[in-house]
C-alpha cells in the first residue's frame, strides 16, 4: 500500500532512528487519510494519528526477534 515506506527492521536496516520511524508513520497516515497536509481543522487528528502510528511502530520494532537471533530487532 505505501510503497515509499522502507523496511525498518534487520537485516534491511541495522539501526532505526526515531526520525525513520516518524517518517514512516507520516507516510502511512498521509496514504490512509489521502492528505499530504491536513486542513487546520484536521491537524490535531492527523498529528495524533502520526504519533500513535510512530509509537506502535517503535513498539513493534522493539519486540520483533530476527530469525536466528536472540535479541529483539530493536532501535539504535
Amino acid at each position: 500500500m505505501c510503497r515509499s515506506i522502507k523496511t525498518l527492521r534487520e537485516p534491511f536496516v541495522p539501526q532505526v532512528s526515531r526520525a525513520d520511524i516518524e517518517a514512516a508513520a507520516l507516510q502511512y497516515v498521509r496514504k490512509v487519510s489521502g492528505f499530504r497536509a491536513p486542513a487546520a481543522h484536521n491537524a490535531a487528528a492527523f498529528d495524533a494519528a502520526v504519533a500513535a502510528v510512530a509509537e506502535a511502530t517503535a513498539t513493534l520494532l522493539d519486540q520483533l526477534v530476527v530469525r536466528g537471533g536472540q535479541q529483539p530487532a530493536g532501535r539504535g
